[in-house]
């Protein structure tokens, strides 16, 4: 049986599209928002796109006690007020961080926090119970648009414990792309680094679907 997955923040952009090509792939889904008629509202559109998928919309915290694995999708600000009020229901759970800590106006430059990591921040608040992985920071929405079942772009997956970075990387695999083993979570400020020199590609070369690929893997 596959497990549930709840999508923190899930109502953007970013989160909207995950829990769409997570419900087409058969995996239970739960939108979280803290608009819990909003995310009735996107729930129900994608039910009525794949009538057979078992998606629901909740509150956030309700979300996080009811989900399997959580996968957080808000922007870098609200990134640690979210977990704050979710941390009891993330006990003992994987939580996909998907945070990336741009600085607007200037998405396209390089400007890590001072603890160097998004990521590693939400691992030190939610405590070593939560197994916190890193992944999605360089799939840009524009790029989970693609209604074909194969995605070319590879994700990098960094966490410090393998079990869990495992089942991250078999949940990049059914959305149609390639998850890589990117090592511990301190390797996540790589991954978060490089969206912004993504973002940089893809508005110099007038392009919205710029990914990564990695070569030379067996297989």
């Amino acid at each position: 049986m596959k497990p549930t997955i709840g999508v923190l923040g899930g109502t953007g952009h970013e989160g909207s599209k995950l829990a769409f090509r997570w419900a087409r792939a058969g995996y239970p889904v739960i939108i979280g928002s803290r608009d819990i008629e909003r995310a009735k509202e996107v729930a129900k559109g994608i039910s009525a796109a794949l009538p057979q998928a078992s998606i629901v919309g909740a509150d956030n915290g309700r979300t996080a006690a009811d989900c399997a694995i959580a996968v957080l999708t808000v922007p870098h600000a609200a990134q640690l007020k979210l977990l704050e009020g979710v941390r009891s229901g993330l006990q003992g759970k994987i939580l996909v961080d998907v945070t990336v800590p741009l600085v607007p106006p200037k998405v396209s430059r390089v400007q890590l926090p001072p603890e160097h990591s998004a990521v590693m921040g939400a691992q030190a608040l939610l405590g070593e119970t939560v197994k916190v992985v890193s992944a999605f920071q360089n799939v840009s929405s524009h790029l989970l648009e693609d209604d074909r079942d194969e995605i070319e772009c590879d994700v990098l997956v960094c966490g410090d414990d393998q079990e869990a970075r495992s089942a991250v990387v078999d949940l990049v695999d059914a959305l149609g792309m390639r998850g890589v083993h990117g090592g511990p979570l301190a390797n996540s400020v790589a991954a978060e680094a490089l969206t912004s020199v993504l973002i940089f590609i893809n508005r110099f070369y007038k392009f919205k679907k710029a990914g990564i690929r990695i070569t030379g893997l067996p297989g």
